[in-house]
């Protein structure tokens, strides 16, 4: 029994942190407005070249713009429901 908690209780944090949207179904919704090439100061998907200087600020940075706003980024990126770990997703879909 008490190796069956000591499981579940290293794997909840691994579940929640995990997206709780599809990362491609919220891009097509939401984020391709801009990040597909509509927006010349948006770095478009597949872009690595524009995605790597603000890869390096760190994931942390980069939610946090999204949160936020940033430049012509909406706060939220307009996707009110979307949590970060749902963010964190998008950007590496994005950033590939």
């Amino acid at each position: 029994m008490t190796r069956w908690l000591l499981a579940v209780g290293v794997l909840i944090p691994l579940y929640s942190a995990q997206a709780t949207q599809d990362p491609e179904a919220v891009y097509n919704r939401v984020c391709a407005a801009c990040h597909a090439g509509q927006l010349p100061t948006a770095p478009k998907r597949g872009d690595q070249a524009a995605w790597a200087p603000r890869l390096a600020q760190g994931m942390e940075t980069l939610v946090q713009h999204v949160t936020e706003g940033f430049k012509a980024m909406p706060p939220r990126g307009l996707c009110m429901e979307c949590r970060a770990e749902d963010y964190q997703a998008i950007i590496l879909l994005m950033s590939e």
